[in-house]
């Protein structure tokens, strides 16, 4: 039984990012403090393993870890950004509140439009981690 449950809380976890079979999906700024089950979630659901930051690929998802002191989170957005597809989307994952490496949520808030980016939501990902979810903006018609 416990085996099952933990493959369910996988799958949820993939769920609350969007993650779907067959999407390609990369993941930035890994480090040894990451979430492996967050990982493993991704990859059980997508099919395929996470690809890296050297990758060629169009990208449907961007898993980006970051942390405070991580650097400029504009800048690693810009280049988190170049790859995606149309409809793809930047999850920036953050260290939660009191834990090492915290990031405040007005930062990302901040710096998503410098770098083309919308935030759209925010999740909880694991006990350690929550996620805050990035779209490029539509580009709709002329506004009258």
């Amino acid at each position: 039984m416990v085996a099952a449950g933990d493959a369910g809380r996988s799958s949820d976890i993939a769920g609350k990012l969007g993650i779907e079979p067959g999407m390609v999906v990369q993941e930035l700024g890994w480090d040894s403090d990451v979430d492996e089950a967050v990982r493993d979630a991704v990859e059980e659901r997508c099919g395929d393993e996470l690809l890296d930051e050297d990758a060629v690929d169009v990208i449907d998802v961007v898993l980006l870890w970051f942390r405070e002191g991580d650097g400029d989170l504009v800048d690693v957005l810009v280049d988190a950004r170049s790859p995606l597809a149309d409809n793809g989307v930047v999850w920036v994952l953050t260290p939660k509140t009191g834990r090492t490496g915290h990031l405040e949520p007005s930062e990302i808030a901040e710096a998503a439009p410098t770098a083309g980016l919308s935030q759209t939501s925010n999740v909880s990902v694991s006990d350690d981690w929550a996620g805050a979810r990035l779209v490029a903006p539509k580009s709709g018609k002329a506004k009258r």
